[in-house]
């Protein structure tokens, strides 16, 4: 089965990056029909769609927070990465990567990460 793991700091000061990385293991990140994305949770909120890395390389981003943000991958390690540049305390939450299948109505968020708790603080 397909496994998803995140792994970077948990503390982050303010006005810096985050970084993220996801390990895909079971499974390949160039596979079709198959989007690798991240989705946020902060405290006493709902989830929200960051954004993702498509098959062919393609990346799709949150209109919210795309001057901030940029999904890469690194196919020969089955990787892909987040970076959230100029952060906030407003950006704490638990940071989830997902596999999408794009071919299905809708689109199937199919595979979790656990999640990885990021706090932005002085």
């Amino acid at each position: 089965q397909v496994q998803l793991q995140e792994s970077g700091p948990g503390l982050v000061k303010p006005s810096q990056t985050l970084s993220l990385t996801c390990t895909v293991s079971c499974g390949s990140i160039t596979t079709s029909y198959y989007y690798w994305s991240w989705i946020r949770q902060p405290p006493g909120k709902g989830l929200e769609r960051m954004g993702a890395i498509a098959y062919d390389g393609s990346t799709y981003y949150s209109p919210s927070l795309k001057s901030h943000t940029s999904i890469s991958r690194d196919t020969s390690k089955n990787q892909f990465s987040l970076q959230l540049s100029s952060v906030t305390p407003e950006d704490t939450a638990v940071y989830y990567c997902a596999r999408v299948m794009i071919r299905s109505d809708p689109a199937e968020y199919d595979y979790w990460g656990q999640g990885t708790q990021v706090t932005v603080s002085s």
